[in-house]
């Protein structure tokens, strides 16, 4: 069975699901988790003005209060010109894929997630990203270099992979961020979209594994 988390890593709610996806994965060590880019706003050339912080911030608000979730929101309205452009993230979490296809991508994915919710850096910026990737990687135990990181980030290969994840996901049909589907006798099925306690996933992957077909 395979379970497919597909998230952006600048989106709210797939960050406060991310103690709930901890969970379920520190308590079915044999299940089989792919991690599959949504590019919530890759490619968006907007500049986030005061009213889209504060739009932002009461999103950020309702997962806190929903997560219990940390947030830096000074670090948010701080930023001048800030386009929230995902693409750049999401790629970077597909050139650790790229690295390393062994490490595991959760953890990665994570640390690009609190790079920007509670560090209150510019996952934006490539030069950021390749520090935080790189860092990811040499603590899962693939000693990795900003500039290495950087160059896999900056190729073609990793824009297409990148590509590559937002065009399956629209194929999907997969319009929400987290959305877990699962993979299991030949069939794709959608587990939840939204944020879902990690019980009732596990529940639902359980139920499943015993031949059950029911996923809520």
């Amino acid at each position: 069975m395979k379970l497919i988390f597909v998230g952006d890593p600048m989106c709210s709610w797939c960050y406060g699901f991310g103690k709930e996806m901890t969970t379920i994965v520190e308590s079915m060590p044999d299940l089989d988790v792919h991690i599959v880019l949504g590019a919530m706003g890759a490619g968006s050339t907007q500049v986030l003005d005061d009213a889209g912080k504060q739009f932002r911030l009461s999103h950020w608000a309702r997962v806190e209060q929903m997560s219990g979730a940390e947030f830096n929101r000074e670090a948010l309205l701080a930023r001048k010109d800030f386009v929230y452009d995902t693409e750049p993230v999401c790629r970077a979490v597909a050139t650790a894929r790229l690295v390393e296809p062994s490490v595991d991508l959760l953890t990665v994915f994570q640390a690009f997630q609190r790079a920007f919710y509670v560090d209150g850096l510019d996952t934006t910026d490539g030069n950021v990203l390749a520090e935080i990737g790189a860092r990811a990687l040499t603590a899962a135990g693939y000693p990795t270099s900003a500039d290495a990181f950087h160059s896999a980030w900056a190729s073609e290969e990793a824009v297409q992979a990148a590509r590559a994840d937002f065009a399956l996901t629209r194929r999907w049909g997969v319009s929400g961020f987290p959305t877990l589907l699962v993979e299991a006798d030949g069939k794709l099925r959608q587990l939840s979209s939204g944020y879902l306690p990690a019980a009732k996933v596990q529940q639902a992957l359980l139920s499943l594994a015993n031949g059950g077909s029911r996923l809520h």
